[in-house]
């Protein structure tokens, strides 16, 4: 692992129970829950690229926590809602039993219910650092806004439903593009983005991460359905070929295994070069790329 990678990653392990608002003793089985799956691993490359965007671009990493941390909030909820029988139905998440497995189903949807409204509590809460603060207030402002879209009816969500809504259906390329941009993408970019607004990032800096946390998010999701087909259960932390199995649209599923690895690799490449002119003081975007591209060259 990067070096500056894992650096951002330790401070979002070091943060990410801190962060968390006091739960009442009386609901102290809510807390276990939504702790069990915030600290059950994981890659944390949505809240390393907003810790890394927002001190790439001015700010220190310390103002950052809060909506880094945040981050990790509303990918965990996404997590284990998904997990639940009525979505994937899932037994593993990263290696361990889904959230539901150990809690039930009615608790880990509280759980996730939990985790979504607490990371508006965070990033809010931190808001009221910055009333006196016009500039930095706005920026903060906007950094919400793009994380609300990014993971709500314009984003993830609405890429979920139409995720659900193609099961078992053949679609088209363009219905493909559109669950996979909104479904994963729109999250990537709207950490990333995130981080540039805290940063104070210009508008040409603010164009470039677009670009860059748009196709590293369209990558993202590709080869993670490539390694649905061709990976193993030990490597990835749950079980295999799901996607199969529940007729799923997928691009390996639509276009085959070797046009989808073409596929990613022409998005790992727009995303190279939408970063490139940061070369050596953007450690971490690179290296999230350059991981993503192992995964279709191994």
């Amino acid at each position: 692992m990067n070096a500056e990678f894992k650096r951002y990653k330790d401070i979002v392990e070091d943060n990410i129970i801190g962060c968390l608002p006091e739960i009442d003793h009386k609901s102290e089985i809510l807390y276990d829950s939504m702790k069990y799956s915030l600290t059950s691993g994981g890659k944390r490359i949505r809240s390393v690229l907003l810790l890394a965007a927002a001190e790439l671009c001015g700010a220190s990493f310390t103002e950052a926590i809060p909506y880094a941390c945040a981050v990790e909030y509303i990918q965990t909820y996404s997590l284990i809602h998904d997990d639940h029988p009525c979505m994937d139905n899932d037994d593993y998440r990263r290696g361990k039993l889904t959230n539901h497995k150990v809690f039930g189903d009615g608790m880990a949807m509280l759980a996730g219910d939990g985790l979504l409204s607490s990371a508006y509590e965070v990033m809010t809460k931190d808001m009221l650092l910055y009333l006196d603060d016009p500039e930095k207030l706005n920026r903060r402002v906007r950094a919400i806004y793009e994380l609300s879209k990014g993971t709500g009816v314009r984003g993830m969500v609405a890429g979920q439903v139409a995720d659900l809504e193609s099961e078992h259906k053949d679609v088209s390329p363009d219905m493909l593009a559109f669950i996979h941009m909104n479904k994963t993408a729109a999250f990537i970019k709207s950490s990333v983005m995130a981080g540039a607004y805290i940063g104070g990032a210009d508008s040409d800096v603010l164009r470039r991460f677009s670009v860059y946390g748009e196709s590293l998010g369209l990558a993202f999701q590709i080869i993670d359905d490539i390694q649905d087909v061709i990976g193993t259960k030990e490597s990835r932390g749950k079980d295999v070929g799901g996607d199969a199995e529940a007729e799923k649209a997928t691009y390996p599923a639509l276009f085959g295994i070797e046009k989808s690895k073409e596929y990613a690799q022409e998005l790992l490449d727009k995303a190279r070069n939408a970063i490139d002119f940061f070369k050596g003081k953007a450690e971490s975007l690179f290296f999230v790329i350059d991981y993503l591209e192992q995964q279709i060259k191994d």
